[in-house]
């Protein structure tokens, strides 16, 4: 065996992968989404959209790396379902807030503002879903993320995403006087919409997920 092989066997592998450091990445910037959006003007609202997007695209990309380099670890299972909480809260917290103060102006079609109870809804969905991972983890399985959990934080992601643009959008057209014309009043109906439409399915998906995951581990109530 030679001297490096010796150092290789040794030293420990550090947890502080690429990986890891990208869901570190993700924690540190929940509290500038969340105070972003309060900030008055399109700017602070357009660079919060944008940040959120980089937040959701290191969240896929960060655990293909992890499986990709064989990195995969306990810190980072540990570490990406808390980024993944602490970024629905700070989003999602903002969202409510701000759709139900200053609904004159960021008025949401057929919803309005956003129930409390749909944002409840949401994060209370992943509690219970930690929960029943953490007591299932006890009596010897393991729960992986299914299909259908995977699509609802894929439309979970881009109702955020889309709200955090519709702030921006709408901070824009009044100040920059092109809310009544003709591609304002469309943007208006058709991003509004687009809103209202992916909110409705990322519940439906939240709802219908958690009834999947009970159903398929119904064994374990036994």
């Amino acid at each position: 065996m030679t001297p490096a092989d010796d150092a290789a066997a040794v030293a420990p592998t550090s947890q502080w992968t690429l990986p890891n450091l990208l869901t570190v990445g993700r924690i540190a910037i929940t509290p500038v989404v969340a105070l972003l959006p309060f900030i008055p003007g399109y700017w602070p609202k357009l660079a919060c959209f944008v940040i959120f997007v980089a937040a959701a695209v290191t969240d896929v990309i960060d655990g293909r790396l992890a499986r990709r380099r064989n990195q995969v670890s306990d810190l980072g299972k540990t570490l990406d379902p808390l980024a993944d909480k602490l970024l629905l809260f700070a989003t999602l917290g903002p969202i409510w807030w701000i759709t139900r103060e200053r609904q004159a102006l960021y008025d949401i079609p057929v919803w309005g503002s956003i129930p409390l109870w749909v944002c409840i809804m949401l994060i209370g969905r992943e509690f219970a879903m930690t929960m029943f991972r953490a007591w299932a983890q006890r009596r010897g399985v393991v729960i992986a993320a299914g299909h259908a959990g995977k699509t609802k934080a894929a439309l979970q992601n881009v109702f955020i995403g889309a709200t955090l643009f519709w702030f921006a959008f709408r901070d824009a057209a009044i100040s920059m006087g092109w809310e009544e014309s003709a591609f304002g009043r469309f943007w208006h109906e058709f991003h509004g919409g687009f809103v209202a439409a992916t909110l409705g399915i990322a519940l439906t998906l939240t709802i219908y997920s958690f009834v999947v995951y009970l159903v398929e581990y119904r064994r374990l109530f036994r």
